[in-house]
C-alpha cells in the first residue's frame, strides 16, 4: 500500500493534515510510544506504519496487493484506502492476479454494488487490466519483483529526509518506472502513484531520520538484495 504518507494523495498533503500548513517532523516519544512519522493519525496507520510500510518485498502477490489500493486510492486519502483494505482483500479474490484477470462484466457489476471497496468504475477496471499485464510480466520476467527492482538497482534506497515536507512527490526512479508500466498497459501507475508503491514495497526508505522505523528499516535494507530483470 502505497504509504500512508504517500498516500494522503502525496505525502506533502499529510504533512498539511498533520501540521495544519506548516511541514510536520517525528512525533515525540510519549512514554513508553516510540518516535515516529508525524502522519499516522489512527490506530490502523499507526499498526501500517511500524510493521509494513517500508518493508522490501520480494513476493508477487504482496506487490501486486498494492498495485491495487494505490490507484484505488488516487484522489483519496490512505486513511480511507486502510480502512478499507479488508473489503479489497475479500471483495478481490485476496489480490490473486490469476483470478482477477478473468473478471467479466457480471463481477464488475458486483464490484461496483460492493460498499467495502472504492467503487469507481475505472479503477474497477484498471485492477482487472493491471492483473493481466501483472501476470504477463511475471511471464516475461520469471517474476514481478524481479521486474520492478530493477528500476532501482535490485537494493532500496535509503533517504535521510527531517520532515514530509522534504519528502519527494516523484523521483527519476519512479518517472522511469511509470514510463515502463504504462508501455505494457498498465493504468494509474503516474509518476506520483510510483513513488508511493515505491515507498510501500521498501524501495525507497522515507520514514524521517528520528522515526525509529528508519534505523530498523536502514540496517536491514544494508543487506538486502534481489536478483532483477533487465527486460523492461
Amino acid at each position: 500500500m502505497s504509504p500512508a504518507p504517500r498516500k494522503m494523495s502525496s505525502v506533502k498533503d499529510a504533512a498539511v493534515k498533520t501540521a495544519s500548513g506548516r511541514s510536520a517532523k517525528a512525533k515525540p516519544s510519549t512514554g513508553s510510544s516510540p518516535i515516529r512519522c508525524a502522519w499516522p493519525s489512527s490506530a490502523i496507520s499507526v499498526a501500517y506504519h511500524d510493521r509494513e510500510w517500508g518493508v522490501p518485498l520480494k513476493d508477487d502477490r504482496k506487490l501486486f496487493e498494492f498495485l491495487v489500493l494505490d490507484a484505488a486510492q488516487a484522489g483519496l486519502s490512505w486513511e480511507i484506502i486502510l480502512r478499507k483494505r479488508e473489503g479489497f482483500r475479500a471483495a478481490f479474490d485476496n489480490f490473486d492476479p490469476q483470478k482477477i484477470a478473468r473478471y467479466d462484466s457480471r463481477k464488475i457489476q458486483a464490484l461496483l454494488a460492493d460498499p467495502g471497496i472504492i467503487r469507481n468504475r475505472l479503477k474497477i477496471e484498471s485492477a482487472i487490466g493491471n492483473a493481466r499485464a501483472f501476470l504477463q510480466v511475471q511471464e516475461d520476467c520469471g517474476s514481478f519483483a524481479c521486474y520492478i527492482w530493477q528500476f532501482v538497482g535490485g537494493a532500496p534506497k535509503v533517504n535521510a529526509v527531517r520532515s514530509l515536507k522534504e519528502i519527494p512527490v516523484t523521483s527519476p526512479e519512479s518517472d522511469a518506472m511509470s514510463k515502463a508500466l504504462k508501455k505494457r498497459g498498465f493504468r494509474f501507475v503516474g509518476s506520483t502513484i510510483c513513488y508511493a508503491f515505491m515507498q510501500a514495497a521498501g524501495m525507497v526508505n522515507d520514514h524521517l531520520v528520528d522515526c525509529f522505523r528508519h534505523g530498523e528499516l536502514a540496517d536491514r535494507m544494508q543487506r538486502w538484495r534481489i536478483r532483477v530483470s533487465d527486460i523492461q
